[in-house]
């Protein structure tokens, strides 16, 4: 959730990030309303509780008729007290549904808009000129299944439409790329995770997963468990309710896990191939950082992800993502699209976000407050970005493919496939 100290102390700015995001700016006015409620409801039982005291300590020094009066007045008070109750939980329910309605506030470099609003940042590497090379070049599903590393039709047959096997040499190449991209994550000083896939609905709430988008989320209601949909999930649990010491700098994780996304809403779109899917493993980077370094650290995990990128030889480009189409979890959010030649577009491969204290506050993750003058504990920040994931296969069978439908094997990758090419068995 946001900081109410800033929603109170400057709606307006609020007002702008729910415009900008294309959302309800009158939610501001609503959560404001609801957090004058409930300071009053408060006020008003904090009172009548204090009165019950003093006229509870009144009764043990009265006698007579006076003690009868006090006794029957403090009974009126207890009653009184207890129906206030009654309205500041109801007040503070009421208040903490709305406020969680609200979307974090966007940073001010945040592009307004939605969808198509981005804007491009940068153009990495050299798309092949494929008519220049003689030869026309075949989709990624063509490629699997002459390699015999991807089989939709069995996926189906198994587990329904978006399922998928990889076999043989797809799954080695899976493998590489998420053991390639952990061995970066250690490097970089990441501590490996693998972590739980299903967790608790406050966790999933926390996180921000339940709000617009809880469709695509799959739910176990026997167990009252959800699927997760990312590792980021799980690891921004880890910490839920502690309070950190981020005096030796950020807390790094990769986190490995399988995911799982219900692809609501995308009927019709990328149904062919391994595009988008129900089902499929990532290694996400997560970190709890100090409010003032989470800026920077968004850097430093945009720039993990472009040398994985690079490692791989692939052509990308990198986007500032619009205000309307961030998570409402991300105040800024960065993706990276590689080149997909046979549909003469980009798509994402990776995404990271800078979720300011939004999580954090959710889950009452806090540091001691690190300035002198300060007393208490504060809020701290998450962010977390893509390092390599399943997708990753439809980019590079494309973009190495050779005339034949061998598949060239990018340097970075060799040591853990153990050749320069995949060819078909």
């Amino acid at each position: 959730m946001i900081d109410l100290r800033q929603l109170r102390d400057d709606p307006e700015t609020v007002r702008a990030s729910q415009r900008a995001r294309g959302s309800d700016e009158s939610l501001v006015d609503q959560v404001l309303a609801a957090d004058e409620r409930r300071r009053a409801t408060l006020q008003e039982f904090e009172q009548a509780r204090a009165e019950q005291n003093v006229r509870s300590k009144e009764v043990a020094k009265a006698t007579g008729e006076q003690k009868q009066q006090l006794i029957g007045l403090t009974r009126e008070l207890a009653q009184r007290v207890k129906s206030l109750q009654v309205e500041v939980d109801a007040a503070r329910d009421a208040f903490d549904g709305v406020l969680r309605r609200l979307e974090n506030v966007v940073q001010p470099q945040t592009p307004p808009g939605g969808e198509d609003d981005y804007v491009v940042l940068r153009e990495v590497g050299t798309r092949r000129d494929f008519a220049a090379e003689g030869f026309e070049p075949r989709d990624h599903l063509d490629l699997g299944e002459r390699l015999r590393a991807i089989d939709t039709e069995r996926g189906a047959k198994v587990s329904g439409a978006r399922f998928y096997f990889l076999t043989g040499i797809g799954a080695r190449l899976e493998l590489a790329l998420l053991n390639l991209a952990m061995d970066r994550a250690l490097a970089a000083g990441f501590t490996p995770m693998i972590t739980p896939t299903l967790v608790k609905p406050e966790v999933m709430a926390g996180t921000g997963f339940l709000g617009a988008h809880a469709d695509e989320v799959y739910h176990l209601a026997t167990d009252d468990l959800y699927l997760v949909g990312t590792s980021e999930v799980a690891l921004a649990g880890y910490h839920a309710g502690e309070i950190l010491d981020l005096s030796g700098g950020p807390l790094r994780y990769a986190g490995w896990s399988a995911c799982y996304r219900r692809e609501a809403g995308s009927y019709g779109k990328d149904t062919r191939g391994i595009i988008r899917v129900h089902q499929f493993h990532k290694v996400e980077m997560f970190v709890w950082c100090r409010i003032e370094d989470a800026a920077a650290e968004h850097r430093r995990l945009l720039d993990w992800e472009e040398r994985m990128l690079r490692a791989v030889e692939l052509p990308y480009r990198v986007i500032d993502v619009a205000a309307g189409d961030l998570g409402s979890s991300a105040a800024r959010k960065f993706d990276c699209e590689a080149w997909l030649p046979t549909q003469n577009r980009w798509l994402e491969l990776t995404s990271t976000s800078n979720c300011t204290s939004y999580q954090a506050r959710r889950l009452d993750v806090r540091e001691r407050n690190p300035q002198a003058e300060a007393s208490g504990n504060r809020h701290v920040a998450t962010l977390n970005g893509t390092l390599a994931t399943t997708r990753w296969i439809v980019a590079l069978l494309e973009n190495h493919q050779l005339p034949d439908g061998s598949v060239r094997v990018p340097e970075a990758l060799r040591p853990y496939l153990g050749t320069d090419v995949l060819k078909a068995p």
